[in-house]
């Protein structure tokens, strides 16, 4: 009788940990954003928070959910991919309000004009949507043609999760560009660390594709350098620290 209380206390647990770890795989890759939203919100200036952050994330998960129609993978991971689509719309779109709220230049920037030198800094959110519509039907139709192709199939998901590893990098180059961290979410990227973490272990026990795998450490590794620049850039400041001033458009993020 004791015997079996205890596997049945254990099974509940055990699906208990599994729904935590789903529900934590799904939306544990949202959060990291949740602060920074917040404090480009607060601050009304998007400066400290590259967009090539939205466009990786959005061509990594793009084309994810396509690499599922040649080798298959939990549904769990898709949820989660469309989940981040939708998160990364949203930050755009927040983005892209507050950027053209303080900007002087009264020029409009479309991505009908197609001029690679204003590529992703559009002055409509549309022109966003359009480039990512634009992209998802081109890269829809390729699959469809080579789907049979195993070797295209494995390279479009190593392409993929190699992209989505690459996600720190225009952060990573934007502190550089500006000698400095300020403007950005550390509690973002303590939260990228953390998740990327718990994914790339999930990837291993879970036994997901290898490209999965080796791809999650890359991302842990850039989460890391970046957390050193945030150390480095506080202790060997590069460039004077902005005063605040009363008008909440030149604020910064904390």
């Amino acid at each position: 009788m004791e015997d079996e209380l205890f596997e049945q206390i254990l099974t509940v647990f055990n699906n208990l940990v599994a729904w935590v770890a789903a529900g934590a795989m799904v939306f544990g890759g949202v959060v990291p954003y949740i602060p920074q939203y917040r404090d480009i919100r607060r601050t009304q200036n998007a400066e400290g928070f590259s967009t090539y952050v939205c466009l990786v994330l959005l061509v990594a998960n793009i084309l994810r959910i396509l690499f599922r129609f040649g080798h298959y993978f939990e549904t769990l991971l898709l949820w989660q991919s469309i989940i981040m689509i939708c998160t990364m719309l949203i930050m755009l779109n927040l983005c892209t309000n507050v950027r053209m709220a303080t900007e002087l230049s009264t020029k409009r920037r479309s991505f009908l004009d197609f001029d690679w030198n204003y590529f992703w800094s559009w002055s409509r959110f549309v022109d966003y949507v359009q480039c990512v519509l634009a992209f998802t039907l081109v890269a829809a139709y390729v699959t469809y043609l080579l789907l049979d192709s195993v070797l295209f199939v494995e390279t479009l998901g190593f392409l993929a999760v190699f992209t989505e590893a690459m996600l720190g990098t225009p952060q990573l180059y934007c502190n550089y560009q500006n000698k400095s961290t300020e403007g950005m979410s550390i509690k973002m990227v303590l939260m990228w660390t953390s998740g990327d973490t718990f994914k790339t272990g999930y990837f291993l026990l879970t036994q997901a594709p290898v490209q999965f795998w080796i791809c999650g450490l890359l991302q842990v590794f850039v989460d890391i350098t970046i957390l050193f620049q945030v150390y480095y850039y506080s202790r060997y400041p590069q460039k004077p620290v902005s005063h605040t001033v009363s008008h909440t458009t030149s604020a910064k993020a904390l």
